[in-house]
């Protein structure tokens, strides 16, 4: 199962202004949560820069922005696990990337997932191999469409 939160009103707006078809993106979701062979139930929680970096040093002890924290609760005995992502970093990196928002968005929920799944990004060569397999994984689900 694949899950959306959105923390507030003002971010529902902003994606609002930058959704393409909620229904086929959360499919593409789907069918990359099972390529990479996840069976706990994905709960994706969209917040903004400072909530995304209270979770970040409450719980990670890390002080800076990030786009994405991904926890996974199996260790716990639970089935399912939490991505929370910051909107705003989501809309600064696709202008950064030059790509769309949506694009952006897919491949930090892919990034996620590739957490999921056992994929770190700690060194330098699994930087590499994380943005390989982001690439991967966007050039076979993910749908861009033109706005």
């Amino acid at each position: 199962m694949i899950y959306f939160c959105f923390m507030n009103e003002i971010i529902l707006s902003d994606f609002d202004q930058n959704w393409g078809d909620e229904v086929e993106f959360q499919e593409s979701l789907v069918k990359t949560r099972l390529h990479l062979g996840l069976s706990q139930a994905v709960n994706f929680i969209f917040c903004n820069d400072a909530f995304l970096l209270e979770v970040n040093q409450k719980y990670l002890n890390h002080d800076y922005y990030t786009d994405i924290i991904t926890f996974d609760y199996a260790a716990d005995g639970l089935d399912e696990a939490d991505l929370f992502i910051s909107h705003e970093r989501i809309s600064e990196n696709a202008v950064s990337y030059g790509v769309s928002f949506m694009t952006e968005l897919f491949r930090v929920c892919a990034h996620g997932m590739l957490h999921l799944s056992g994929q770190n990004d700690k060194t330098e060569e699994e930087q590499e191999n994380m943005r390989a397999k982001e690439a991967e994984l966007i050039s076979l689900f993910h749908v861009e469409h033109e706005k």
